[in-house]
């Protein structure tokens, strides 16, 4: 009959379904498969920096103390104060400074292992410089295999520099690639497993809470004869206590009074759930190693790997900050001075760094007192420009 549904323990009646023979073995065959997340640079820089604060923070610090140090032009005679060059680095573009371009440039390098400048202009130096993304931007090799342009594509449109006469209007610095000709390899993709795994655990965190989150304990209550049961008016009267009497920052601390048949079950997280907050602290020291951020800097807890804080900061700028910087200034100037045919190196003053204070005090004393050493030989071992020697 129509209303037969409605009838209280109507079994339904279920066709018979014919099953796979092979759905069993597949089941078996993908089940607990690891399921990690895209290599490509778009989904790794979203979900690596925009979406995890560890690879937020490292890549910030990296890029914000990198584009920090001040920077010097020079040659085998002379430290510039003044030059085209320098005023150029200066103001690159209408809308970012200095700062503003390395930090970006340097931002790139670490997301995608690839950084490319754009200059604009003609004549013997360029008018404006320019960051390019790296997603956007795909090398095309010729027949020996070395790039003959770069196309940039927006929209469905592409733009071609092509890499002819002295100097590209493109400057192409990436990181070392073991396998890729072309591009360079980021420190994203290293680490890339940790990224995945410390998402993960925040996301069973953020579930834990949302769907199996355990209160602070349990009222039990046990009735005469195995009787269980409340009445109505015992649960309304247990309730309203629990509401008016233990809850709020008030009631913090305040003892519980039991009448008989009632009792208390404290609770608390697993340890197979307490695992994950371990597990979590392991992915993030990770993605620090793989940029070279020193554990500490971005508030990890648990590493003991340096003294104290001031030998971390020294120890960031030593191994992670200067080389970078002074790769990149020196990729960056070579490229200007084909502009202007000046023999001329830009790179990072290390005499304005504090972090590297007293390093440079030890340095300079160490020279200053090497007798044996003529003050040209001095000036060179201090980076500084070449002079006459006394005498």
């Amino acid at each position: 009959m129509v209303f037969d549904f409605l009838k209280r323990g109507a079994v339904e009646v279920v066709a018979e379904k014919k099953a796979s023979a092979t759905g069993p073995v597949v089941a078996v065959q993908t089940s607990g498969r690891v399921a990690w997340s895209p290599r490509d640079v778009v989904s790794l820089t979203r979900s690596g920096f925009c979406g995890n604060p560890v690879g937020f923070r490292s890549v910030k610090l990296i890029a914000e103390a990198a584009a920090a140090l001040p920077l010097v032009l020079q040659d085998a005679a002379q430290r510039f104060e003044a030059h085209p060059l320098l005023d150029l680095v200066a103001r690159p573009n209408g809308a970012q400074g200095r700062a503003e371009l390395l930090e970006a440039l340097y931002a790139q390098l670490l997301l995608t292992g690839n950084g490319y400048i754009e200059a604009v202009g003609a004549g013997p130096v360029p008018v404006e410089l320019h960051v390019l993304r790296s997603d956007r931007m795909s090398v095309v090799p010729g027949a020996d295999g070395w790039p003959v342009a770069y196309e940039y594509a927006v929209g469905g449109r592409k733009h071609r520099f092509d890499v002819a006469g002295d100097t590209a209007a493109i400057c192409h610095i990436k990181n070392f690639h073991p396998q890729d000709d072309h591009y360079g390899f980021s420190p994203l993709q290293a680490a890339a497993m940790a990224l995945d795994v410390h998402g993960a655990a925040s996301r069973w965190s953020k579930a834990l809470l949302d769907n199996a989150a355990r209160p602070s304990g349990a009222i039990v209550y046990r009735g005469a004869e195995g009787q269980g049961k409340l009445s109505n008016d015992q649960y309304d009267r247990l309730v309203s206590e629990m509401e008016s009497h233990h809850q709020g920052a008030r009631n913090a601390g305040r003892p519980m009074l039991l009448e008989g048949g009632l009792d208390w079950k404290p609770m608390g997280f697993s340890p197979s759930d307490m695992e994950f907050h371990r597990t979590k602290e392991a992915a993030a020291r990770e993605v620090a190693l793989a940029f070279g951020v020193p554990p500490m800097l971005l508030g990890i807890a648990g590493d003991a790997t340096y003294a104290n804080y001031q030998e971390a900061h020294r120890a960031f700028y030593r191994l992670t900050v200067l080389p970078l910087a002074t790769r990149v200034a020196a990729a960056l100037g070579a490229w200007l001075a084909g502009f202007t045919h000046e023999a001329v190196t830009l790179k990072p003053d290390l005499d304005q760094v504090p972090a590297l204070a007293q390093e440079r005090d030890a340095q300079w004393a160490r020279v200053a007192g090497a007798d044996f050493l003529t003050q040209a030989e001095k000036r060179s071992l201090l980076g500084l420009p070449a002079v006459a020697a006394d005498g």
